[in-house]
């Protein structure tokens, strides 16, 4: 990972800038799936300074041969008036590191119960008893609002920075550019 490029939103008056992210970033996974899928890594520079949204920068991670090969494709199509996009830079010296990870909630109670029925025949009512509503989990993390390719149901994809560490620490990415132990340069 000797190499990055950033994306930055412009703002525009129609679309607000989480709009946008999401559009970037689910491009960004198609574009992974086809040129680069464990070899290039994604981080959000301004995540800590926007609260709960993820920013308007989105940085790409990667050797420059990878980074090349990915921006060589046509995955930006659509989305090329509504950002700025660095030239391929080397990652400072002095950076830091840290895992950018995808985080999932556990199912919504009615997946659970559906679950809970079908593995072991139980009742609707002690499955409710079992799984209450309350039983949800709520996570408090910036995300991206995609769509699912094959059932064309919205997600979101929940973004966790883990704390920054001195150390690299290699390994693949997701097709989302994520990972939970591989580090992306933080600086």
């Amino acid at each position: 990972m000797d190499s990055y490029l950033e994306l930055q939103l412009l703002p525009d008056p129609e679309f607000p800038a989480n709009m946008l992210m999401n559009a970037l970033f689910a491009k960004l996974h198609r574009g992974l799936v086809s040129n680069g899928e464990g070899r290039i890594g994604v981080s959000f520079p301004d995540v800590e300074q926007k609260g709960i949204g993820l920013g308007a920068r989105l940085r790409l991670h990667g050797t420059a041969a990878d980074l090349e090969r990915l921006m060589s494709a046509n995955w930006l199509q659509g989305m090329r008036d509504h950002l700025l996009c660095s030239p391929l830079s080397s990652v400072p010296a002095n950076a830091a590191y840290r895992v950018v990870q995808r985080v999932q909630a556990k199912s919504s109670p009615e997946r659970e119960r559906r679950r809970l029925i079908a593995r072991k025949g139980v009742s609707v009512e002690s499955a409710v008893q079992a799984i209450p509503d309350s039983a949800a989990e709520m996570l408090r993390l910036p995300y991206v609002l995609l769509t699912s390719q094959s059932t064309q149901q919205q997600f979101r994809l929940f973004v966790e920075h883990l704390p920054v560490q001195k150390d690299a620490v290699w390994g693949t990415f997701s097709a989302y550019g994520l990972s939970s132990t591989a580090t992306v340069p933080w600086f």
